[in-house]
C-alpha cells in the first residue's frame, strides 16, 4: 500500500474515544498517526499499520 502525510487511513480497532478513523503525518519505518476524534497522537511501526488498515481515504477525494 502507498501511504502519504494527509492521508486518513480506517484501522480495524477503534480508538477508546471511539474513533477509528487516523490522519497520517508522517511515513516512513514508523508512522505518527492523529486519532481525529480526540487529536491524540501516536507513533505506530510501518507493518502493524498495513496489517490492520481498513481503507485509504485521500485528501479532498
Amino acid at each position: 500500500m502507498l501511504f502519504e502525510p494527509g492521508d486518513i487511513v480506517k484501522l480495524k480497532k477503534p480508538h477508546p474515544c471511539g474513533s477509528q478513523e487516523w490522519e497520517v503525518l508522517r511515513v516512513g519505518a514508523d508512522f505518527r498517526l492523529r486519532c481525529l476524534g480526540c487529536d491524540h497522537q501516536i507513533m505506530v511501526e510501518r507493518k502493524l499499520v498495513e496489517k490492520n488498515c481498513r481503507g485509504i481515504r485521500k485528501p479532498g477525494g
